[in-house]
């Protein structure tokens, strides 16, 4: 029996058929791969997802209250409204750093550590938006590969978007989320040192100023304004032949720090070295961050902390949301680039225009 021949196998872009199509201007002849919908995931099976510490609904709540889309605005505050009662039971731990403090590594380590101890860490790293893009690198979870491989450690990258204090604009809320998820230390890693860390610390039970070796240069990079915001001062990398410049730079912040008005009443800023590579001095920080939540729970500085920041929070959204509305106004836009061009040609002042503006919106 003679065996039949199979044809040889070509290309598609290479075929008859294939090229025949290409020239009428009709379409290949394959088919199309349909659009994959996502499923609607509702209020209540969020809600459910999030209390069950469900990884995948705990990030979709929070990519859903990171959401600028107006259509998400309600279900977001609808979904935290119903989580509420389940937060504030974790201590809240912002960390910020100069530029090569090492504040992934440190974290890492000490997330693990936690994590091995038994507690739910949950770490919101903040990652710097370009102000041309908007874009951001997001990654953190590529630097932290060992933390990310525990059970109990949730890492989620987000954004600045530009915002302030080096953090995202729903931090706080996302920080909610975790707490509802049952995650009890909560870590807020900031994209670095800058002018605005108030709003950090305005978030956070402890704020941590985590810098490096030697006893000077860096300093002159630090801003006065972040060391009064801090609880704790730890001087990472001291190791080998650093190790002596460490203690050297822990003596120097030391004298430094009775010159400046303490940020939690009743409390020294603690002043310590570490080595995140080698995991030393970690155990030592928890014990201070341990007697902090301690001390201050006892005086009820922490309670009445949390009381204040949820007064700033109020009109930190007010301005935010205040500013969203006027610059979404449609009509809004057009007076705005109105105004705009008369100040380029000269024919009005900012200050004009700026009144004009207000006028104008508030009588929409």
């Amino acid at each position: 029996m003679k065996e039949e021949k199979r044809p040889e196998w070509v290309p598609i872009e290479q075929s008859e058929a294939f090229a025949s199509t290409i020239m009428d201007g009709t379409k290949p002849p394959f088919p199309e791969n349909p659009p994959i919908k996502k499923r609607n995931i509702s209020v209540e099976e969020l809600v459910q997802g999030v209390k069950c510490n469900d990884r995948a609904f705990l990030a979709q709540a929070i990519t859903l209250i990171e959401s600028n889309a107006q259509k998400h605005k309600d279900k977001a505050q609808q979904l935290l409204k119903l989580l509420l009662p389940d937060t504030g039971k974790s201590i809240r731990i912002g960390i910020t750093g100069v530029p090569g403090a090492g504040k992934s590594t440190f974290i890492e380590a000490f997330g693990t550590m936690l994590c091995e101890q038994g507690y739910k860490v949950a770490v919101l790293a903040i990652d710097p938006s370009s102000t041309l893009t908007r874009g951001s690198i997001l990654g953190d979870k590529t630097r932290m590969e060992r933390l990310i491989q525990q059970k109990n450690a949730f890492v989620r990258p987000s954004p600045s978007g530009g915002a302030l204090g080096g953090v995202n604009r729903r931090t706080r809320e996302t920080m909610l989320l975790c707490e509802a998820a049952g995650y009890n230390v909560i870590i807020v890693e900031t994209v670095g040192v800058g002018q605005s860390e108030g709003m950090v610390r305005d978030m956070v039970d402890f704020f941590l100023l985590l810098t490096l070796t030697g006893a000077g240069d860096e300093l002159q990079g630090i801003k006065r304004g972040i060391l009064e915001l801090t609880d704790a001062i730890l001087i990472n990398k001291a190791d080998g032949e650093n190790k002596v410049q460490a203690l050297q730079t822990a003596s120097l912040y030391t004298r430094m720090a009775h010159v400046f008005q303490p940020i939690t009443d009743g409390w020294t800023v603690n002043i310590s070295t570490c080595s995140a590579l080698l995991g030393e001095g970690i155990t030592e920080f928890w014990q201070t961050v341990r007697m902090f939540e301690a001390e201050t729970k006892s005086s009820g500085v922490f309670e009445q902390r949390r009381l204040q920041q949820q007064k700033k929070w109020l009109y930190t959204s007010i301005r935010e949301e205040l500013e969203q509305r006027f610059f979404s106004q449609p009509e809004m836009r057009a007076h705005i680039f109105a105004c705009e061009r008369d100040i380029l040609q000269g024919k009005k002042t900012v200050t004009t225009a700026v009144a004009e503006l207000l006028t104008y919106y508030e009588a929409l």
